[in-house]
């Protein structure tokens, strides 16, 4: 290996993935030889009897974890013995125990003709199994337990009967996690074959670091493994991605060491009262970091053999290396060192200054690259043609001003002469893409810019989506323009449109299949001007929620489709102005009205009038139709046809589990352990409370309806 042995962290950025091959992995034959061996002895094992009795052998440690280093790794031989029948059993005649088990296994692997390749040590009152092969040793203990799954599915009973054994015998936290091997391996082996090739290079890496401080003992690494199992979903989660990218992540967050709060709710979760206790206390522990066995929520792994210290700056040491060799955009992945879940509520403000609001050199280059794109479409896109363009509007996250600092992002809207209807949008707006996109790849060639096209999955797509990057832009921002017929005009600065504005689109609607909203980017900037005019206060609340959604979004998406995360900004300035309207408010009350209001979706049914209202009689009989919708009801303040709530469209039931856990989180408690207090918001908009210009008979009128 040359010098890259005695330094991982001077390989070069771009060649981590053949290191890890041709370095770190088990060369095939010697693979399939510990896997012969093994076989073997865990077919000896399960012969093992009369007493003790083995109903099953699992497989634990490096090994079953697919994560088994070049030239020595660990791993574990778990049996379940029929004479343990609770947690408690586990502790008692250990030693005797084993004595039994070695003295049947010696000869039972005689027995089955293996008589080379493998040693059995006795150190330490441990029983050994070295596999060995010409390449390489493989160390395997032998560790008896109690079967507490069985056949079964974890549950909080299981979780329970452990907290009273461990309150019992006074055992060290996770010295029953072996129970639970079963559940280790299911957990690592969801993940593709490059996140364990990841965490090769970072148990490697971490080896390194002990010879260097002169640690005889070699550490498995399964903090380690968790880490970056944890930075990989966080921040990636695809099969293929950039190894530099990955590894610096690790070591970003080991540079946060102090801040690091790592966890999975996979087999336990905060439902069962027992557990969500035991949870609260290893989260709530001042001994960081935190990184919880996903199998045993009593197991921080965290305080197992890392000098965590010293790690800090090994880290710093090598991302420094990989700043000079990686070729990559961004060095790392955005991937934050604790959940928000576990962040006090009087501390929710400070969360958000440093994870969630963009600094000021990033919005600067954001707007930059917005502005040099509108300048594109207003002046050069259709220099050569006899279109026309109208107007260019921003719109999205960073014209309202709610931004994360995750994610870079801008929605353009451009109104060309040709688009003259709602009907000629719909029907022409796919050759005004492809002509954008054509002009785009031109441009491109005479600019300091690299465009990147997203191809649309639709033979006539609506938006055109692309990344750029500039010499300017230190990360690409990510672009969604939008064709759209020219709806309002030229809007006066504080107007608000006419009836007759939205009377074709209500007649369009009325006789057609198309959904509400279909023509909501006609209104773009009446949704852009009713969030960016709030306090900065209320946006940054935004910012919480909108946190809030991607990460169940993550957790979610395979299981339904989630309402739209617009639909979850409107509820939030419903929240705020009628509970608050402060400029100043306390940001933990108001995360928690908002997800009190998301766990009574089906009582919702919410809507402004700031750009239409009930005075005229083709909007008034309009109005009054929607909000009598299935619930929940939640009306785009820009366009009357946008029900986002969406009634039963969406999976909000999803999305109400979750809140309903996170009513539950540190969230919810102030700095003295209180529950935070809750704004009186009704569930209901009625149209005499939500604004001047209403017609109180009108409600009157509708309200045994509506009721």
């Amino acid at each position: 290996m040359g010098n890259w042995e005695s330094q991982v962290s001077s390989v070069p950025a771009s060649q981590l993935g053949e290191f890890v091959q041709s370095h770190l992995k088990p060369s095939e034959p010697c693979r399939k030889q510990i896997k012969g061996t093994v076989k073997t002895i865990c077919a000896a094992l399960k012969e093992i009897q009369p007493f003790p009795m083995v109903q099953s052998v699992a497989m634990g440690g490096s090994y079953s974890r697919e994560t088994v280093l070049r030239n020595h790794s660990d791993g574990t031989f778990v049996l379940f013995l029929d004479h343990l029948a609770k947690f408690q059993d586990q502790k008692k005649n250990q030693q005797e125990i084993l004595d039994i088990i070695e003295q049947q296994l010696k000869a039972r692997l005689l027995a089955l003709g293996l008589t080379a390749g493998y040693q059995i040590l006795r150190f330490g009152g441990h029983l050994n199994i070295e596999v060995s092969t010409r390449w390489q040793t493989v160390s395997f203990k032998v560790l008896p337990a109690f079967n507490a799954l069985g056949d079964e599915n974890p549950s909080p009973w299981i979780y329970r009967d452990l907290k009273r054994a461990m309150d019992e015998t006074s055992a060290f936290p996770g010295e029953f996690s072996v129970c639970f091997a079963e559940l280790r391996k299911k957990f690592f082996s969801k993940y593709p074959r490059k996140l364990k090739d990841l965490i090769l290079l970072i148990k490697y890496w971490y080896q390194q670091c002990q010879k260097k401080w002169r640690i005889s003992s070699l550490f498995s690494g399964y903090a380690l493994e968790l880490l970056t199992v944890y930075a990989w979903e966080q921040g990636c989660g695809a099969e293929d991605f950039d190894m530099a990218q990955g590894v610096g992540t690790v070591l970003g967050l080991i540079e946060q060491k102090d801040l690091l709060c790592v966890y999975w709710t996979v087999n336990y979760d905060f439902e069962d009262e027992t557990v969500r206790n035991v949870l609260l206390q290893q989260l709530r522990s001042q001994r960081w970091p935190v990184i919880l066995d996903p199998a045993d929520p009593t197991n921080n792994v965290s305080r197992q053999g890392v000098s965590w210290p010293h790690l800090k700056e090994e880290a710093g040491l090598w991302l420094s290396s990989l700043k000079q060799s990686c070729e990559a955009t961004r060095l790392s992945w955005n991937v934050l060192p604790a959940p928000l879940f576990m962040t006090p509520g009087h501390l929710l403000d400070k969360f958000i200054k440093d994870f969630l609001q963009p600094n000021k050199d990033f919005l600067d280059q954001l707007h930059r690259a917005v502005d040099d794109i509108c300048t594109f479409l207003k002046e050069d896109c259709f220099r050569h043609s006899t279109t026309k363009v109208q107007k260019v509007i921003k719109g999205g996250s960073a014209a309202k001003g709610t931004t994360l600092k995750t994610g870079s992002d801008a929605d353009l809207v451009v109104f060309p002469s040709t688009l003259q209807s709602y009907t000629s949008q719909r029907n022409e707006r796919d050759k005004v893409v492809q002509e954008i996109r054509r002009q785009l790849e031109a441009w491109q060639q005479k600019t300091q810019f690299e465009v990147t096209f997203e191809m649309s999955k639709w033979k006539a797509p609506r938006v055109l989506s692309f990344s750029l990057k500039s010499k300017n832009v230190n990360e690409s921002v990510d672009f969604d323009v939008l064709p759209a017929f020219n709806a309002l005009g030229q809007l006066h600065s504080g107007s608000t449109p006419g009836p007759q504005v939205y009377a074709g689109l209500i007649d369009l609607y009325r006789s057609s299949d198309l959904p509400g909203g279909e023509f909501s980017t006609c209104f773009t900037e009446l949704q852009r001007n009713f969030i960016v005019s709030r306090p900065t206060k209320l946006k940054n609340l935004i910012r919480l929620m909108k946190h809030w959604y991607k990460q169940c979004e993550r957790k979610l998406k395979s299981k339904g489709s989630l309402p739209p995360k617009y639909a979850l900004e409107l509820l939030t300035v419903y929240a705020w102005e009628r509970g608050s309207g402060s400029e100043s408010f306390d940001t933990a009350e108001g995360f928690r009205t908002v997800l009190d209001l998301v766990t009574k979706y089906q009582q919702l049914c919410i809507f402004w009038n700031v750009n239409y209202n009930f005075e005229d009689e083709t909007m008034r009989m309009f109005l009054l139709a929607q909000i009598q919708k299935t619930r929940p009801v939640i009306l785009d303040p820009a366009d009357p046809t946008g029900d986002v709530g969406g009634g039963d469209r969406w999976c909000w039931h999803l999305l109400a589990k979750e809140a309903r856990q996170w009513l539950a989180s540190l969230c919810m408690r102030d700095g003295a352990g209180n529950p935070v207090q809750l704004w009186n918001v009704p569930t209901v908009q009625t149209p005499g409370s939500c604004g001047a210009g209403l017609y109180p008979a009108v409600w009157v009128r509708s309200h045994s309806i509506l009721r």
